[in-house]
């Protein structure tokens, strides 16, 4: 910064009134200081700026697994907000276990960093009460903190969008729709099914709802059983992107309509396409990221809910009609 302030003619303060957006230079002495910097190649040291502040310019991340298509979406866009702001980010990922859940968070918050998002593994979050007490902003994506705390969360419109599905699927001539989803535990999953059951009114049949987390030999054997009922289903709705894939596999050809919460790869491409409801994990990481630096700008007002809406985008698999 001395290198530019020497170029330009200027003051040191006046170049870092032009490098922060501060008022008071004049244009033309703003234009100097930034063809000086262009020349200079300098950048600033943004990790230095955030130090002095009392801030380690770093933000901790906490996933469900980052090999899921849907987490590994949602991890990739608050990378790119928190490189956007100048930070570092540090992920993990809890595989569903609380343990290591709180595991990841406090060893984040022993590096000090300035703020965390969490994909909640478990329902106890009590932990985190010293560090939000200490003023470390957290948000909270895809599912909600446990009861009693509350923090900023983005999630998608999960029983909306299951009802969406299941409508769908009425519509198409389907009284018999299967529902199978993940672990009933998992907030998603829960949702979902409040959905479907909601949705399908007096339709409802326990004995067509399997929930556990997804195998391809579960699966078969959940939908033999649900096959092999005096009134089968003629119609699937899977609780996620796993499960809508399995299903899939466990058909094997056989001509059930399907539709699944959750977009994936190659969708489109099947024969018939794949019927899903989706959301936007991308969307949902960067509504989680921004709202995350608004808080470490300053803004202290009340907890936000946000819920985004999601989709239905047909595509062949959930309009097969029923066998008459």
């Amino acid at each position: 910064m001395k290198d530019v302030a020497s170029a330009a003619g200027v003051a040191l303060k006046t170049v870092s009134r032009v490098v922060n957006g501060e008022p008071g230079v004049h244009p033309a002495t703003a234009e100097r200081v930034r063809a000086a910097i262009h020349r200079l190649g300098y950048s600033r040291n943004e990790s230095a700026r955030m130090l002095r502040r009392g801030r380690t310019a770093t933000i901790g991340l906490v996933i469900e697994d980052v090999a899921d298509p849907f987490y590994s979406g949602l991890s990739r866009a608050v990378e790119e907000v928190v490189i956007d702001h100048g930070c570092l980010l540090l992920s993990g990922s809890s595989g569903e276990q609380p343990g290591r859940e709180r595991e990841l968070v406090e060893t984040f918050c022993a590096r000090r960093v300035d703020g965390l998002i969490v994909v909640p593994a478990g329902e106890d979050h009590t932990y985190l009460r010293s560090e939000l007490e200490a003023g470390t902003p957290v948000v909270f994506a895809d599912r909600p903190p446990g009861a009693g705390l509350d923090v900023d969360t983005v999630l998608a419109d999960n029983v909306s969008g299951a009802g969406q599905a299941v409508r769908h699927l009425l519509g198409h001539g389907h009284s018999r729709i299967a529902f199978l989803g993940d672990d009933p535990a998992i907030f998603t999953a829960a949702q979902r099914l409040q959905g479907y059951r909601a949705a399908l009114g007096g339709l409802y049949d326990e004995r067509l709802v399997s929930m556990r987390p997804p195998s391809l030999e579960a699966v078969r054997a959940d939908l033999a059983g649900m096959l092999a009922l005096d009134e089968p289903p003629t119609a699937v709705f899977a609780g996620n992107g796993r499960y809508t894939v399995t299903v899939l596999r466990a058909l094997a050809g056989r001509r059930l309509a399907l539709v699944g919460f959750d977009d994936f790869e190659l969708a489109d491409l099947l024969q018939p396409g794949v019927t899903v409801v989706a959301q936007d994990p991308s969307w949902m990481g960067r509504v989680a990221a921004e709202l995350l630096f608004r808080r470490l700008r300053g803004d202290v007002g009340p907890s936000e809910h946000i819920e985004l809406p999601v989709r239905l985008i047909p595509r062949g698999s959930g309009e097969i009609a029923a066998h008459p």
